[in-house]
């Protein structure tokens, strides 16, 4: 005689969200989201939700918790996307374990590595990328903010300057312009003449190992500095919100 063991009810599956059900749910953790930028991060292949018969986005789990961990990424670390889609794929963004520590997490090291040669754009993709006008562009320009590159007569700019066009884009729907930006460029010209003075030496080895070495220092430095000021910033805008 066979005895059947009962089991309890199987396990619930989560429910699947429409764009607009993840932008409501992300909200409140990063005021700026949009269906716009998700619709973005999905084109630059940073996210690849299921779609229904009818082409309609539908976000599980997993998806929604890659899409916070790209924003955070973004918004505490400011790496670019391109940095972003490489340690996604290598799995270290996402095998951090959040519960961590804050003082057992060592800063993510800053990308100042030289680029390759296929990493510049013409102004014309980057306007279409980043939904800038080239009013705006032209104004960063000149107040220093960017400087692009020239090569047979076309300006060009690299992954850097355009992340620093998409983030000034988003500043101006709060009024912020060039002229505004000023501040922010002096700010980071003081912190790599400091950085730079302390590691002036090693940077210009003629030994090869010690100009490695250097380098990787100097992007354990400007992981810590922007940390930092991240922090400053942080500690003053809590006591506008009093």
């Amino acid at each position: 005689m066979s005895t059947e063991v009962a089991s309890g009810p199987p396990p619930r599956k989560e429910k699947a969200l429409t764009i607009g059900a993840v932008v409501k749910q992300l909200e409140r953790e990063f005021p700026d989201i949009s269906i716009s930028k998700i619709r973005y991060l999905e084109d630059q292949k940073l996210l690849s939700p299921r779609r229904t018969p009818g082409g309609y986005r539908l976000y599980g789990p997993a998806d929604v918790d890659r899409l916070r961990t790209i924003l955070r990424l973004q918004r505490d670390e400011f790496l670019p996307l391109r940095v972003i889609r490489q340690e996604l794929a290598a799995g270290m963004a996402e095998a951090e374990a959040p519960q961590a520590a804050p003082e057992t997490r060592s800063p993510r090291r800053a990308t100042v590595a030289l680029r390759s040669p296929g990493s510049l754009y013409r102004l014309d993709d980057v306007l279409e990328d980043t939904g800038a006008d080239q009013a705006l562009v032209k104004e960063l320009e000149d107040y220093g903010v960017i400087k692009g590159e020239r090569r047979d007569g076309e300006q060009l700019y690299d992954d850097t300057e355009r992340e620093i066009i998409r983030a000034v884009t988003e500043l101006k729907r709060f009024g912020v312009g060039g002229r505004n930006l000023r501040v922010f460029r002096t700010s980071a010209d003081r912190e790599a003449a400091l950085l730079e003075q302390i590691l002036a030496p090693a940077l210009r080895s003629r030994n090869p190992e010690r100009r490695k070495e250097a380098v990787e220092a100097l992007e354990n430095l400007a992981a810590i500095a922007s940390h930092l000021k991240h922090l400053l910033l942080i500690r003053d805008l809590r006591k506008l919100a009093r």
